[in-house]
């Protein structure tokens, strides 16, 4: 395990990536929001996809789901469908203007990265994608209660150090 001052300091780093989110926000078009973009995200991804599930991707209440599907649908980039195996769920497919909208929005985002990276060496990029992914991978069932640590894994001695969250 690492020492605890490395994890302060990701606490650190993760509260100031979030002016890298805000930047990435701020290159999608006026009609499509954040929400929007991460639904047509998913179901690029993962191709047909139930509307229960893009909530649990998203880790967001299925209320707010269904207002950012209703937004893309509303614009013609997705299809709602009753699910074979139970009409009470939906299925979404993108149409081939969600499917357009999301080549834009891959294009831009890349771009972005590429000017912001243009002196990151390919391996550079290569090795955050892989920490990022295995970070990621780390808390892909953090929505699956574990019950409590039996111990803090420093100790119960009090930090000298703040690992509050600041930028």
């Amino acid at each position: 395990m690492a020492e605890r001052a490395h994890y302060e300091e990701l606490v650190r780093q993760f509260s100031a990536f979030g002016a890298v989110r805000r930047e990435l926000g701020r290159i999608l078009p006026p009609d499509c929001p954040g929400g929007s973009a991460a639904v047509l995200t998913l179901i690029g991804r993962h191709g047909d996809i139930r509307m229960s599930r893009v909530a649990e991707l998203l880790a967001i209440d299925t209320s707010v789901t269904s207002r950012h599907v209703t937004h893309a649908a509303d614009r013609g980039w997705i299809e709602r469908s009753p699910d074979p195996a139970d009409k009470r769920s939906r299925i979404l497919r993108l149409t081939p203007e969600g499917r357009a909208r999301l080549d834009d929005l891959s294009e831009r985002t890349t771009q972005l990265l590429a000017h912001r990276l243009s002196d990151w060496t390919d391996d550079d990029v290569s090795q955050l994608t892989r920490l990022m992914a295995r970070l990621r991978a780390s808390f892909d069932d953090c929505r699956t209660p574990r019950g409590p640590l039996a111990a803090p894994p420093f100790g119960d001695r009090p930090s000298t150090r703040t690992s509050a969250i600041t930028t």
